[in-house]
Formats: structure tokens, sequence, C-alpha cells
């Protein structure tokens, strides 16, 4: 769905992410549990929400004004990687981290953020 090697996500808190103009259309895949909100003008996808919602929706770095401070740090689904493709990410997994690896990643994350 990425259209590319890559598809750079930053996740956000769910509450945090609002709409301050115009309005989404949804596109991709979708179904039941995944949303891919798209630009309803140009249909570039903005933003992925899940249901139930697990807290934080998956924002598309390229759709921010300011992408730069958003550097790969953990690479998932890298057993469907092209062998060329390499990021400079800290972790990375076959498929996505099992549940109990999120708890240690967020809080390295945090840790990189504040040094």
């Amino acid at each position: 769905m990425s259209g590319s090697a890559f598809s750079l996500n930053v996740a956000v808190p769910s509450a945090a992410l609002t709409l301050t103009r115009g309005d989404t259309v949804l596109g991709g895949l979708h179904g039941e549990q995944i949303r891919h909100h798209h630009c309803g003008h140009c249909k570039s996808w903005l933003f992925t929400r899940i249901e139930p919602d697990p807290g934080f929706a998956n924002v598309r770095v390229g759709a921010l004004d300011r992408p730069d401070p958003f550097a790969p740090f953990i690479e998932t689904w890298t057993d469907e990687a092209l062998p060329w493709a390499t990021t400079p990410a800290r972790h990375r997994y076959p498929q996505f981290p099992p549940a109990e690896a999120f708890g240690p990643l967020l809080a390295e994350y945090a840790e990189t953020q504040t040094t």
C-alpha cells in the first residue's frame, strides 16, 4: 500500500490527532479494524486508525510539514523487505513485534528523545 520500499509512520496518541481543515476519505485495503485516511482532494495517504482504538494512530511522516525529526526506530515486516532496502532502525522484526516488546520499545524510544 505504500507504493514504495518504505512506509514510514509515527505513532501519535489518538486523542492528539485532529483534522484542522478538510475531510478525509477511506482508501486502500481497509475493513472493520483498519481505516486508512486519505486527503479528500489529492488522495494522498495521511494516517491510519485502528479499531478498537489501541490509544494511537499511525501518521504518515511524509504528510507532515516537518518530517526530518522522525528517523526510523523500529522496522517491521522485514520478511517482505526488498534486499537492497535498508534503514538505520535500531530494531527489526520479521512482522510486528510481540506484544510484550512494546513496553520496553516505547521506554527505549522515550529515552532516545530526551538525550
